[in-house]
Parts: C-alpha cells; structure tokens; sequence
C-alpha cells in the first residue's frame, strides 16, 4: 500500500478532474446527436432524385418508346428504293413513241458511306478519275449526315465503259453501288419532242412542290410527260436489308416489287406528223428560212392530230442528262429550238382574222351577204390613206374574204361612208366568242394567250387615245392584235363544224397496266351562238378562196378545201408572216390544218399554202384520211 501526503492527494486529485473535464467535453461534441430539419432536407432530396429517375424511365419506355424501337429498327433494318417504270406512250393508231430502255446509275447509300466528310470527298475524286459527273452531281447530299435510307443518285445512264470501270472497282468505294434503272427513248425525238417533251431527274426546287417525290425519283419537265405525270408516274417499290453497325449487308428481308405507270394514247396521228414536218421543212429549207409550224384538228372534236414547231430539238439529250455546252448551244440558237411557237408564239393574225369579222358583221347586220363594197386600192381618212393590197371592184362579203380585201373589212370593222362599222369593242367580243384572247386549254403547257386591244388599254399603256386607223388595223389582223397558231386553227374548226368551240386535246386515252383503258373525253368550251345561214355564208367565202381567190393552187386537189391566207406585217424591215387556215372535205370536215411561216421576205406572200396542199394531198390519197373518205 502507498501513503501519499495531504498535499500528493490534492495534487492527484487536480489531475484527475482535469482529465474527467476533457474527456467530457469531447464526448460531448462527438456524439451530439443530427437535427431533424438536415433530416428530413436529405430524404426530400433522395425522394426527387428517385421521381426523376421514374419519370425519365417512364417517358423513354412510354410516352416515347415506339419513337426510339423505330429509331432502333432503322439503325439495324433499311429500305432501298426501287424506281417504277414510266408509262410508255402510243399515237391514236398504236405505234410507239416513247418507251424506256435499260441503263445503269450509280448510286450512294448513305447508311455505308464513310463516316467523315473528308473520307467522302475523297471517294468522289477518287470516282472523278474515270467518271464524268457533269455539273449536276448532288456534292451537297453525298456530303451531308441527314439523309439516311435514301440512295443518292450521283449519275444517271452510265456509259458502257463507265459501269464496267467501276465494277472492276467496286470494292474501293463503300456505299457506293450500281443499279439497273431505265431511262426514257423517244422515237423520232425531234419530230415529236414539242408535244411530248421530256422527263428527268427531279430537282430540288421541285421537290418542294412534290412532297412525295424522293431525289431519285424522275419527273416529267415538259410535255405530255408532264401534263400526265400521275397517269405515267408508276409506284415505287422497296427491297428491304439489314445491316450491321457499319452500315455493311447482313442479309435481305424481302423486296416489293413497283408498279409500273400508266400508257398514254395520244390523239396524235405519227404518220401524219411525221409528214407534216418533212413537208415544212423541206418548204422552209427551199426558201432559206428557219421558223413556222403546223397544227391539224380534227373539227368534230378537237382533237389534236398533229403539232409541228420548226425547228426542233433532241429530248433524248434530257432524258440522258444533257451536258452544259449542249443546253447553251440551243438556248443561244436564234431561232429558238425550244421554243413551241405552235402554242406559245403570239403574232398579229393578218388576214386569217377576216372569216370572224365577216360573222360579227353579218351578225350585228353591218352588211347582209350580198351587200357590195368597192375597193379602189385604197381609204383616206382625213390625211391618213390605209391602203389594200390591190384593187378589187366591188365585192359581197363572201368575194371579200376570198381575194382577202382590206377595204371590205376596213369598211364592216372601223366603218366607212355608209357603212357604220363594228367598233372595237363588238370586234373584240366576237373574237372572243372564237377564243381569241385567252388560252385554248390544250394539255400541254407553255400555251400563249394572244391579246385583243381595247382604247382603254392603248390609253393606259401607251398614253395615247384610241383612232379609227386603230380599228382599221385591228379588222384585217394587224395593229396591236395578236393571235396564236393554235389559237386560229381552234377558231377554223369552230366555223367549220357550224359554231362549236372544242378544247384542243393531244392526249385521248389512259391504259393501266392490267389493260383497262379510260378515255379522255372531248370538251367543248362554248358555243359562238353565231347563227348556222351566217357560218354557212362564211364558209362559202373560204371555199372561194380555193376556186377563185388567194389560193387557187388547192383548187385542183380530189377533196374540196376552203380556207383562209394571210400575210402579217411585222418590224420595220418589212418582214411578213405567212399564214394559211382550211379545212377537208368542205361539206363534211374532217381535218383542220393551220400553217404559219415566219420570217419571209415581203415578196413572198403565199408560202403557207403549197405546204398544206401537200399536207392534205398525202393525207387523203395514202394517209388513214383516205380511209375517211370511203366510210
């Protein structure tokens, strides 16, 4: 046992209580307890983080999960188009004019092309080396990450030597393909190609229109390709691949094969066609000229049977992919090769507008049929002289249309002496009973309007009043009037088969491929409700032009013709028109035909006439009018 002193005990005595003090004081601050509020703040925070959790779970399973199978579906699962054949196209007695051929295109798929732009550009110089792309290669698409399933065409109608290069190659460039396609064929391009016109790779600015058309898809630009591109148009198939991550073949699913489009039968006879743009040319060719047309109605219906716009063009080049230098050589040809001036070339109509001022002044009884006007070359109105092109005597109306007398219609259209005149704005009304002044409706577009003046018009646009050399002008085809060819011919068949105004239709049948076959009915557009005695009276005048008057050539054909000349002024370098309206057989009308030469020499006044001799000479002694005749 140990003794400690009473000053030992305090001293231990210190020690212990400082250290009892300490130790206190720490077990204090370590074991005080957490408040309730840092509690409940944590499990707050634990229960939101845990909602959020669910509802990103429950948005990405539910509300959006059939977004992102499919996602997943055409990451794994795509869809290669297959393009339709194209609808062919016939003329009225079978014969084919447009059909497709086989060809080969080379196509991207975007979904196995390397994953960087650079590595793309590279393919395509690598293509360059031995394939030539033109200026229309889709660079922007081939480069971009948007498109996904949708091949990319980057040539269409590749050269024997072009496929067979890449072939030997085709291991080099990933994603990129050949596939069969076709392109169209047109048979006698240029003879056809006004009324045709021609199909091609759809653009980019016409997808905006086409929500359903895809860069690969071919559209119809011009023509009956493009008035009926729903008939022609077939339906796309697809042949349906999986892929792996890269974008490689795994296998093939399953293709749907397309529906070819619809034929068209035209009302187009080719034969007559054909001929009737040999006969033009050659006419032009023998007087050193370049530009004039031809169109042939039937007068019953409207019907188009033939429509010639010289010169022409090859639409075979736009339906291959014409080459820049090509499309600049035929935009810069002066007379205009593209250019339909059949339907869309408006010029002053000359005399052939005189068979409808005769009906509106027989109409509103300005003069009766027997009512005589003498011509002495010549009318002065004050000190203005408006000449005719020869004196002619005294004429009744139906003389007057046939030795085309300026006087006569000078005299029933702006009036003179005795003879009160139509005025310009009963001229204008009639004609447009006829259909001038505004489109015929032909199914083919581009189709000119022509234009009837009005003194309010010359007052507004030209700031001058309106005179009666005006309307002088006006009533024998010249001044400010101005007709199209088809225009004219629609208003010949219109006084031919006795007042009805039919809608010219090039196309006159729709055959799906199964073989069904919907018509195109005609359409009449009005009546000029013109009365039968003064249509009759009309027509007598334009069948002395044939046996008496302006174009007695035809006078010794088989078949009986009436018909109309007329020449057009037009410049100041005393350059003409010529035209010639008719129409076959005379008592019973069949076959309206319309001939326009531009361009001749003021001299030559009568060019248009022996090229529809010739043109209903063929047609009616070993074309299918001589058919015609025997029924």
């Amino acid at each position: 046992m140990a003794f400690f002193d009473r000053t030992q005990l305090a001293r231990g005595t210190e020690i212990d209580d400082a250290v009892l003090t300490i130790t206190e004081k720490d077990a204090t601050r370590l074991e005080r307890p957490i408040h309730r509020a840092g509690i409940w703040w944590l499990r707050a925070g634990f229960c939101c983080l845990l909602l959020l959790l669910l509802g990103r779970v429950f948005q990405l399973s539910v509300l959006d999960g059939e977004k992102y199978r499919e996602r997943a579906e055409e990451n794994s699962v795509r869809s290669i188009v297959l393009p339709a054949p194209r609808g062919r196209i016939f003329d009225r007695y079978g014969e084919l004019l447009v059909h497709n051929i086989p060809s080969m295109e080379l196509l991207a798929i975007p979904g196995g092309l390397p994953d960087s732009i650079e590595e793309r550009r590279a393919l395509l110089e690598k293509l360059r080396e031995f394939i030539d792309f033109g200026a229309d290669i889709p660079e922007d698409d081939f480069l971009s990450f948007d498109i996904l399933s949708i091949p990319i065409v980057l040539k269409s109608a590749l050269t024997q030597e072009e496929s067979l290069l890449f072939s030997s190659r085709a291991s080099e460039f990933p994603g990129i393909t050949l596939e069969r396609s076709a392109v169209r064929e047109y048979t006698d391009s240029s003879i056809f190609a006004h009324i045709i016109g021609y199909e091609g790779k759809i653009k980019k600015e016409e997808l905006k229109e086409h929500s359903d058309y895809l860069p690969i898809d071919s559209i119809g630009k011009q023509g009956i390709e493009k008035t009926y591109e729903s008939f022609l148009r077939g339906k796309r198939g697809a042949d349906r691949i999986e892929v792996d991550s890269r974008g490689m073949i795994k296998k093939e699913l399953g293709a749907f094969d397309p529906k070819p489009g619809n034929d068209v039968i035209l009302n187009i006879d080719a034969r007559l066609q054909k001929k009737s743009f040999d006969i033009l040319r050659s006419a032009l060719e023998s007087k050193s000229l370049t530009k004039g047309a031809v169109i042939a109605i039937d007068p019953r219906d409207g019907s188009v049977l033939a429509l010639v716009s010289f010169p022409s063009f090859d639409n075979n080049l736009f339906a291959r992919g014409i080459d820049a230098s090509s499309y600049a050589a035929l935009l810069n040809d002066p007379a205009k090769p593209l250019f339909n001036r059949a339907i869309s070339g408006e010029y002053p109509p000359g005399s052939t507008i005189k068979p409808f001022i005769a009906s509106a002044a027989l109409s509103e009884n300005i003069v009766r049929a027997g009512t005589q006007i003498e011509s002495r070359g010549s009318i002065s109105i004050g000190s203005f002289s408006f000449g005719d092109w020869k004196a002619h005597g005294f004429t009744d109306i139906r003389h007057a249309i046939a030795v085309s007398s300026d006087v006569y219609f000078y005299s029933v259209g702006g009036g003179y002496g005795n003879i009160r005149g139509l005025g310009m704005e009963n001229i204008n009304e009639y004609e447009r009973r006829f259909g001038f002044g505004e489109k015929t409706g032909i199914d083919i577009p581009g189709e000119g309007d022509g234009f009837l003046p009005s003194p309010d018009w010359k007052k507004e646009k030209i700031g001058e009043r309106w005179y009666i050399g005006d309307t002088y002008h006006a009533s024998i085809g010249q001044g400010f009037v101005l007709a199209t060819p088809l225009q004219i011919a629609v208003a010949t068949a219109a006084v031919a088969n006795g007042g009805t105004v039919w809608r010219p239709r090039i196309a006159g049948q729709v055959r799906s491929p199964d073989g069904d076959t919907q018509s195109l009915p005609p359409i009449a557009l009005r009546e000029t409700g013109i009365d039968h005695t003064i249509l009759s009276t009309v027509r007598e005048g334009m069948r002395l032009t044939i046996t008496e008057g302006t174009a007695q050539s035809l006078s010794s054909l088989p078949i009986a013709v009436a018909g109309k000349t007329g020449t057009a002024q037009f410049g100041s370098d005393k350059k003409t028109h010529g035209w010639f309206s008719a129409f076959a057989p005379y008592e019973n009308p069949s076959l309206i035909v319309l001939v326009l030469i531009e361009d001749q020499d003021e001299t030559e006044t009568y060019n248009a006439v022996p090229v529809s001799r010739a043109i209903y000479e063929w047609y009616f002694s070993e074309g299918h009018g001589k058919e015609s005749l025997k029924n």
